[in-house]
Formats: structure tokens, C-alpha cells, sequence
């Protein structure tokens, strides 16, 4: 093994303890059939260089999408979560940013290779911070690109339960048949999944941690058993989690030392069967016969 290579079960799951930029130039053209992540928003977060901003976030980025690009299949998928980088209660749209890179990048690939943007998927959760200047912040979003307009997308396996199951056709040949597909219907663009936070079952001493059912549901739609998924910024290691799950390789990069150590001992639970993890299910309605969801006589909304 090498000095920066942990390896776990007989190499299907890689993490390097270097800069992603340097891994990733080592790994070959069109070998990965997806890049995946979520990089540091530039706002001086402890895993950040205090002096970052929103002009270091396009240029970093700018060198990872040109090398996560160069490593994909054709056909292969791009899938960018950010959200906003916030300062003096003013926002900047880190999707919007990255769209750009991607369009400006597409200027130097040939016809068949240009970054197509198939989905802005928004990811919404229900607790956060609570904002005085501003409305408090309740989503981000995730920019799904495939590489040419031939590309993998496994719908059936990510389908989600009708909301009127038993609804038939009314009129036509298809009368009285059911109208709704058999494995449930296609999942909108907005995802309802509840964030990591304190007693969340996956928390860690990771600040910025995302639920394992987010890229989960990116990893089964759009790659195949066996396919190699790439993570250039790992964190705690929820996208490999994800690919142990769904029987996928994966290699990760990251450069804290404490991330490494968390991710590496989530990824070993995981192999054995004994990661705790939040399953893909429908955002829980409170019971109302709780005192704790019911509203105070002094409030006065």
C-alpha cells in the first residue's frame, strides 16, 4: 500500500490523504462513471484556509471539474452539491458559479464530451440555523452533467410510491386500468432528506456532514454494480459509505487527517454491516398529541 493509499476490501474502496488535484491527475482519462461531491464553500469553515473566498472557490473548482471531467466515462455523470457562500448576510449562488465553470469549460471538449445539465436537484431539510437579515436557508442544490447525451439512468431503481396508488384511467383503451407504473413514479427535483445534525443517527465530529441517503440515491440511479465512483473532497466518507451500500469501487481524497481517521473507521463499520444510517424514507410529520408539538398559549402565530 501506498505511503498516502488506504485500501479496503482488496482495493474496491481507496482513500488518499493528499490534495485531490494531485490524485486525480494520476488517475486515468475516462475511467470513473461518476465524480461526486461537495466541496468547501470558501467561508473559513476549519478544514478551510481562512483567507478563502468566492474568488478561490471558482478557481479551485475550476481545476477539479476540468480534472474530474478528463477522468470520466463517456456517459459517465458530474454531480456538484453546494449551497451558498454567506457573508454579511449577503448570498452568492455556488450553483450558479459552477455552471459557469462547466460551460466555459465545455468550450475546449469535442462534440461527443461536452457536460450536459440534465437536473438542478434541490435538496431541502427542515432544521438549520435560524437567520435575523435574512429568510433562514432550508435547501441547496446538486448539478447533475453527463458526459454526451448517452449516459446511464437507472430510474426504476430509485422510484418512489405514488401518492394515489389506486387511481385509474377513466376513459380510452387503458380504462379502468391502473394509471400509475407498478415500481411507483419518478422522484421530483426536490428532495425532502433531513440534514445531519446533533442527534442525527450518522452525526460525527465532521462540521458539514451530509446524509449517506443523498449521494446514495445519485450512486443507484446513475452508475451500475461495480462501476468506480470518485469523491475528490471525502470528509467524513458518506459517498464511499454509499458505495459500499450499493456494491460500487470507490476512491475518495482528503487532507485533515482527523476526516481520514473518521471516514476510515465509518468505512470499516460499513463493511461489516454495522453503519448506522437514516434509510431513504418520507420526512416524519410530528404526533400533535406531543406537548412538545404543541404551540405555547403566548405564541402568536
Amino acid at each position: 500500500m501506498k505511503k498516502d493509499e488506504i485500501s479496503f476490501d482488496e482495493g474496491r474502496i481507496k482513500i488518499y490523504s493528499e490534495d485531490c488535484i494531485k490524485i486525480l491527475k494520476k488517475i486515468p482519462d475516462g475511467t470513473a462513471s461518476l465524480v461526486i461531491t461537495s466541496p468547501p464553500y470558501c467561508m473559513g469553515k476549519e478544514y478551510e484556509c481562512i483567507s478563502d473566498d468566492v474568488e478561490s472557490f471558482k478557481s479551485q473548482n475550476e481545476k477539479v471539474i476540468r480534472e474530474s471531467i478528463r477522468v470520466l466515462k463517456k456517459g459517465g455523470s458530474l454531480c456538484w452539491q453546494v449551497g451558498f457562500h454567506v457573508k454579511d448576510s449577503v448570498v452568492v449562488p455556488l450553483d450558479c458559479l459552477i455552471y459557469n465553470i462547466v460551460e466555459s469549460l465545455n468550450n475546449e471538449l469535442p462534440d461527443d464530451s461536452k457536460m450536459l445539465l440534465h437536473n438542478r436537484i434541490i435538496w431541502t431539510f427542515g432544521h438549520g440555523l435560524n437567520s435575523e437579515k435574512r429568510l433562514s436557508g432550508r435547501y441547496e442544490t446538486i448539478l447533475w452533467f453527463t458526459k454526451g447525451s448517452q449516459y446511464v439512468f437507472n430510474l426504476d431503481s430509485i422510484r418512489v410510491p405514488q401518492k394515489y396508488p389506486g387511481k385509474k384511467y377513466s376513459r380510452g383503451t387503458k380504462k379502468g386500468q391502473y394509471s400509475g407504473n407498478p415500481l411507483g413514479k419518478n422522484p421530483t427535483d426536490v428532495w425532502d432528506i433531513p440534514n445531519v445534525k446533533a442527534n442525527h443517527v450518522e452525526k460525527t465530529k465532521h462540521p458539514c456532514q451530509f446524509p449517506i441517503v443523498l449521494p446514495q440515491k445519485l450512486i443507484d440511479a446513475l452508475t451500475n454494480e461495480n462501476d468506480l465512483v470518485v469523491d475528490p473532497y471525502l470528509g467524513s466518507g458518506t459517498t464511499a459509505i454509499a458505495c459500499i451500500i450499493e456494491k460500487r469501487r470507490f476512491l475518495g481524497c482528503e487532507i485533515k487527517k482527523e476526516y481520514i481517521e473518521i471516514a476510515s473507521s465509518r468505512i470499516a463499520d460499513a463493511l461489516k454491516g454495522d453503519i448506522p444510517y437514516r434509510p431513504d424514507i418520507p420526512v416524519a410529520k410530528p404526533d400533535i398529541k406531543q406537548k412538545v408539538a404543541q404551540k405555547p398559549e403566548d405564541f402568536k402565530w
